[in-house]
């Protein structure tokens, strides 16, 4: 897989890969990729959102690493904080985590969540109302930059089964081939060989499939 050239435009490029960075986890590659990401003109919101979804994929202490870089480096505070600990809103972050979860599953929304509630009930309903519904279905990053964010942290994690889901769900919210190979390329150096041949090789996987369905 060869990866496109200017594809992703400088700011989305810039995101992406603080993004991986966040994933790899170390403090001086996450500190450069905050860097690039003002250098580029990322909006502040969008890595914000980027800092937000990140919990998801790469837990709370990396995220919180990442958020602190971040924070000195913006020199202004998160906006809109306080509409974040509304509590009262859990009945609306559950009914737009089932929109979410469905664009980005598509056909496999049902299966989804029946697997996901086999392993625990509790996983069923924290992954749509925490994680599809309060985060990634927030205001401030299109679901297309999201689905790259996560694609991108879930190749450098070597989480295949998470990434496989992923690289569709770019699909699903209008990502084109190159568009994601490009993503994908960001996360290339981060990765060991073996590592990269799978990645590449599932990626060939989802382009079939999803040709056949076209």
């Amino acid at each position: 897989m060869a990866e496109p050239r200017n594809v992703l435009d400088e700011r989305t490029e810039a995101l992406v890969a603080l993004a991986a960075a966040i994933a790899q986890g170390e403090e001086t590659g996450i500190r450069e990729r905050v860097g690039d990401a003002v250098e580029a003109g990322v909006p502040r919101l969008w890595v914000d959102e980027l800092i937000l979804q990140s919990v998801l994929m790469v837990g709370y202490p990396r995220t919180l690493i990442a958020a602190g870089l971040w924070r000195k480096a913006a020199g202004v505070p998160a906006a809109n904080g306080e509409s974040d600990i509304n509590y009262d809103a859990h009945a609306e972050w559950t009914a737009r985590g089932e929109v979410t979860c469905r664009e980005v599953y598509g056909d496999n929304y049902t299966k989804l969540r029946r697997n996901v509630a086999e392993l625990h009930p509790a996983l069923d309903a924290w992954m749509l109302t925490e994680g599809y519904g309060r985060t990634l279905s927030r205001p401030g990053l299109e679901l297309k930059l999201r689905e790259f964010c996560v694609i991108v942290q879930t190749a450098v994690l070597d989480t295949p089964r998470q990434l496989h889901s992923h690289l569709r769900g770019a699909l699903n919210a209008g990502a084109t081939f190159d568009e994601v190979e490009a993503v994908l390329g960001i996360a290339n150096p981060l990765v060991a060989l073996d590592h990269w041949t799978a990645v590449k090789d599932l990626w060939e996987q989802v382009q079939d499939a999803w040709n056949i369905l076209s």
